[in-house]
This record gives C-alpha cells, structure tokens and sequence, in this order.
C-alpha cells in the first residue's frame, strides 16, 4: 500500500473548464448529480488553475439557482479560479497524496503528466480506497 501509485485511483475522464468560459459552466457542472469538489481550468490539455466550489460560491454573491442571473455571464473562470493549484504526477504514492489533503487545505488535487492532466484524486477516492483494505 504504502508504494501504490496515486494512477491506480484516480478519476481518469476529468471534467475541466477553460479560462475564457462563463462561470454558468461551472455551476451546471456543480448542479450534476455526484459532482463535488474542485474543477481544473486548462488550456490546450495544459492545468492553468482550478475553480472549488468554495471559490466558486464566494463569487456569486447570493446569485441563487437562477441561470438568468447576470453574474453567472459576466463572470469568467479566469475571474474565480485560483492560478498555478498544487498537483502531482501520477507515480505519487496514494500515502504522499493522503498526506497531502490529510493537512485540509486541498480537497483534490490534480495528477499531471508534464503540465497536461491526466487525472484527479479526492478525498473520497482516498476514502474508497482505504475502506476497501479494511
């Protein structure tokens, strides 16, 4: 367990959002069923940023459920998602990566082969994972 990579878990078809994209995007990303967590932001397959939903809530002042809303337009990802997010490569142990949200500052963190992503690994992954060895 303690040499297992991080790849043998994580999410494999990543839902990602570009910078130039409205913020409605990502609330309808976050209105679908089983959907939680942190969103990464790319270009050209490249991790740019991430959107969590915490990020996400604080930027739409109340704005409800609403899609008509105008800050779910006037919005953009590049306007709520914070630059540069902590990632790791796919060879990390899944012990490196329970270390690293164990701490609570992340809920998720991106797995990137260079700067292209390649997957995401959450807490619940962690959770599963470890619930299946008891």
């Amino acid at each position: 367990m303690k040499s297992t990579p991080v790849s043998s878990i994580m999410t494999k078809n990543v839902v990602c959002v570009s910078p130039k994209q409205e913020i409605i995007d990502v609330k309808h990303i976050y209105e679908k069923k089983k959907f939680h967590h942190h969103i990464p932001v790319t270009e050209n397959g490249k991790l740019v940023g991430i959107v969590s939903l915490i990020d996400f809530m604080y930027r739409i002042k109340g704005a409800g459920l609403d899609d008509n809303n105008s800050i779910y337009t006037e919005l953009l990802v590049k306007d709520i998602m914070t630059s540069n997010p902590y990632s790791s490569r796919p060879d990390t142990t899944i012990k490196e990566i329970a270390s690293v949200l164990s701490k609570g500052k992340f809920r998720a963190v991106p797995i990137v082969e260079g700067k292209n992503i390649v997957g995401i690994v959450s807490t619940e992954d962690l959770m599963k994972y470890f619930l299946e060895k008891l």
